[in-house]
C-alpha cells in the first residue's frame, strides 16, 4: 500500500485564536501539515515563500483588507499554490471574484471541520469545491455567456494571473499597445509576457490563442 501523501498548508487569517483553532484541527488529521500561520501584515509573501505550502487557505478578513487582486496576487508569485477562502459569505459577488481571481475552493462561515479538511483534500487533487448554493452562480454565468476563467487554462497550462488575463485580452484582438495600454504597463513588457505565454500555451501565434480562447469559453 502506498504512503499518504503530506499536505502542506499555511493559515493566514487575521484572528489568531481561529489561526491556533485550525492549526490544532489540521495537526490532528492525518496527512495534513501546517507549515506556517500568520496575520495579513508585512512580510507574508515572504513568509509564504520560505514556508512552500501546496494550499493557502485564507479567511474572509484578510480577503476584506487586502483589497481586490490579492489572490491573484498569490498566484503570480506562487503558481503552484492553490488557495481555498474559508470562513466566506454566501455573497455571489464575493464568490465569483474569488474564483476570478483564482481561488480553487470556497467554504462558507458555517462550515464543518469535516468540510474544511474535505476542502483541503478535494483541492490538493485539483477539484474545485463551491458551496451548493453557489454552484447555480457559475451555471448562470456559463448561460450569461460571461464564464470564469478556465480551469484547464489556469492549472493544467500553469498560466499565471497575469498571463490569464492577457489570454483574455488577445482573444478580444487588443494589439500589445492596447493591451499595454489597459493593464497600465510598458509595451516591452507585454511584449515579454506575450512570449512566455505563447510557449506555456504550445502556440506559435495570436491568432491560435484567439482560437484557444474561443474553445475554452474565454472570449464571447
Amino acid at each position: 500500500m502506498s504512503e499518504t501523501r503530506t499536505l502542506d498548508v499555511f493559515l493566514l487569517a487575521q484572528n489568531r485564536l481561529l489561526r491556533e483553532a485550525l492549526g490544532r484541527l489540521l495537526s490532528k488529521r492525518v496527512g495534513i501539515h501546517v507549515v506556517g500561520s500568520s496575520a495579513l501584515e508585512q512580510g507574508v509573501l515572504d513568509s509564504i515563500r520560505v514556508a512552500q505550502p501546496e494550499i493557502l487557505m485564507f479567511d474572509s478578513m484578510s480577503l476584506s483588507l487586502s483589497g481586490p487582486g490579492f489572490i491573484a496576487q498569490i498566484h503570480e508569485d506562487f503558481p503552484t499554490v492553490k488557495v481555498i477562502m474559508i470562513g466566506m459569505p454566501a455573497d455571489r459577488d464575493v464568490f465569483l471574484r474569488s474564483v476570478r481571481d483564482g481561488a480553487l475552493g470556497y467554504v462558507l462561515e458555517n462550515a464543518s471541520a469535516y468540510e474544511i479538511v474535505s476542502a483541503i483534500r478535494s483541492v490538493s487533487n485539483n477539484e474545485a469545491v463551491c458551496p451548493s448554493k453557489l454552484c447555480g452562480v457559475l451555471f448562470e454565468q456559463i448561460a450569461r455567456g460571461t464564464v470564469v476563467p478556465s480551469f484547464h487554462i489556469k492549472q493544467q497550462l500553469g498560466l499565471t494571473s497575469r498571463q490569464q488575463q492577457l489570454v483574455q485580452l488577445i482573444g478580444k484582438g487588443l494589439t500589445n499597445k492596447e493591451i499595454a495600454s489597459h493593464l497600465n504597463l510598458a509595451e516591452q513588457t507585454v511584449r515579454n509576457h506575450v512570449h512566455h505565454m505563447l510557449r506555456k500555451l504550445g502556440v506559435t501565434s495570436r491568432l491560435q490563442v484567439a482560437e484557444l480562447c474561443r474553445s475554452e469559453g474565454l472570449v464571447s
